[in-house]
């Protein structure tokens, strides 16, 4: 019992979903003695959903193994491929095979979302009390998910809000591009290492105005599809923040300025065609800057706030890069990084 509770205080002592996730591995790695222990997250778009490795941990590993967050998806096995995780993952209940080794796989959720699957690699099939020991585990950790999901994200929108952006920026920052695992093979390992941080902010064009005419539950539900607009534009690993008002940030990895544009002007396409029930059409301004070495938060976020300010000023409803409003004249080159406050 003891060893019990002193892994549900390690477990709940973090605030970061990696370390929380590691931690769990390793506290049923030690309550259960199995040969292997992992987390499986679903990724990826309706119809193209796969599996990501959260946290893995063998008998003898000294530490947990994992994707890294900003893994290319085409290199991680298709739901199909693992069918016994697809159906504890469907049908939300425990699932256990027969075998050598013997299989148990459990779902993970949320409340807001189902998020994956754990799976426990064991000599013997798991008995009764041992499977209890796991879903009330889960549910633990399912509890303080909730906790974090509450201290962390914006309760309208569900998207990260702004108190979260300083830690993940500056860790994006001081991370290297990643390297693909090496099965991957060296093709995607060398897209990898290309890959270049952006940030970009989106403002809703006369937003004030929707407000004005239609009071502020009809732009609360604005804010709310645009939300479901920015998850389905981007993908899995891009970090989508909501600001305050009607101002959202991303945080996300491109290649390039160019696709990191196509990825924004994606955005921008979905929000000018859909129809939003009572208000009709609406447009967003958009613009996004490279993140440098050295880069503060704030400095990152005024070069791309200036970039807004400049499309806002020449028509709206379009996306403009900061370097090349700068290569072109339009804005002053900011040869030091801002250390402007927000607020």
């Amino acid at each position: 019992m003891a060893e019990l509770v002193d892994h549900l205080a390690e477990l709940t002592g973090f605030r970061d979903r990696e370390l929380l996730d590691v931690t769990l591995v390793g506290a049923l790695r030690d309550l259960l003695r199995p040969r292997a222990v992992a987390i499986y997250r679903s990724v990826g778009e309706a119809g193209q959903e796969r599996w990501l490795t959260r946290a893995r941990l063998s008998h003898d590993d000294l530490a947990a193994s994992a994707d890294p967050a900003w893994i290319d998806l085409d290199g991680l096995p298709r739901h199909e491929e693992h069918p016994h995780r697809l159906q504890a993952f469907h049908g939300q209940a425990i699932v256990l095979v027969a075998g050598d080794p013997h299989r148990a796989f459990f779902p993970v959720a949320t409340d807001r979302e189902q998020l994956g699957v754990m799976e426990v690699e064991s000599d013997a099939p798991l008995d009764e009390r041992d499977q209890r020991l796991v879903m009330s585990i889960l549910r633990i950790y399912r509890n303080f998910q909730g906790l974090l999901d509450y201290s962390e994200r914006d309760t309208l929108t569900g998207l990260l809000n702004r108190k979260t952006f300083d830690e993940s920026f500056l860790k994006t920052v001081g991370q290297p591009a990643p390297a693909a695992a090496g099965a991957a093979g060296g093709g995607r390992r060398q897209r990898a290492q290309r890959c270049r941080n952006w940030l970009g902010v989106i403002d809703i064009d006369h937003f004030k105005r929707v407000n004005d005419s239609y009071g502020h539950l009809i732009g609360d539900e604005v804010l709310l599809l645009m939300s479901r607009l920015m998850r389905s534009s981007f993908r899995f690993d891009d970090r989508l923040y909501r600001f305050g008002g009607e101002e959202f940030v991303v945080l996300m990895r491109c290649a390039d300025g160019d696709a990191a544009a196509q990825a924004f002007e994606r955005l921008r396409h979905n929000v000018e065609r859909h129809l939003f029930p009572q208000v009709g059409r609406i447009t967003v301004s958009i613009g996004f800057t490279e993140l440098k070495a050295g880069d503060t938060p704030n400095g990152a976020f005024e070069r791309a706030d200036k970039a807004v300010y400049f499309a806002k000023g020449n028509g709206r409803n379009q996306v403009r890069h900061h370097a090349d409003l700068v290569s072109a004249g339009h804005l002053a080159d900011d040869a030091k990084i801002g250390d402007v406050e927000l607020f």
